[in-house]
């Protein structure tokens, strides 16, 4: 290791789980399907070490995950990062392309809970009055 290296805090497999909120389990795919965008580090032992710099990444790769982006661009978009500069367009078109469809489901969730909201309403409105009894009855 050089002197930047060792300055640089290193992490072990189960604290990169705590601070990502990812399994062992789930790191150790990442790293199989190439979602990471630097080599892990190893012990001489062949333990895992990872960087804050990794722990960065990962987190970004857990909120792209948890709103939906495909594995195979998720796997792309870290592909367009190891290789460095001049691919910014192509990343930003992955990221632009995901954002959008963000915004169509959070669009289709907001029309989703006005919908049940309305419901709630009709609801709370007859108990309230106590006339509930028989709401939406399909026998009726």
């Amino acid at each position: 290791m050089t002197t930047a290296e060792t300055r640089e805090e290193s992490l072990s497999i189960g604290e990169t789980a705590e601070r990502t909120g990812l399994s062992v389990h789930a790191l150790r795919f990442y790293e199989r399907e190439g979602l990471l965008v630097g080599p892990v580090r190893r012990t001489t032992g062949g333990r895992r070490r990872y960087t804050a710099v990794d722990v960065d990444w990962l987190l970004i790769c857990v909120k792209l995950r948890e709103s939906g982006m495909p594995l195979a661009d998720l796997k792309r978009f870290a592909e367009l990062v190891r290789r460095g500069p001049g691919n910014e367009p192509e990343r930003l078109r992955l990221l632009d392309a995901h954002q959008q469809r963000v915004d169509a489901q959070i669009r289709a969730l907001e029309e989703c809970r006005s919908v049940i909201a309305w419901k709630v309403g009709v609801y709370a409105e007859h108990l309230a009055r106590g006339e509930a009894e028989g709401l939406w009855d399909p026998r009726a």
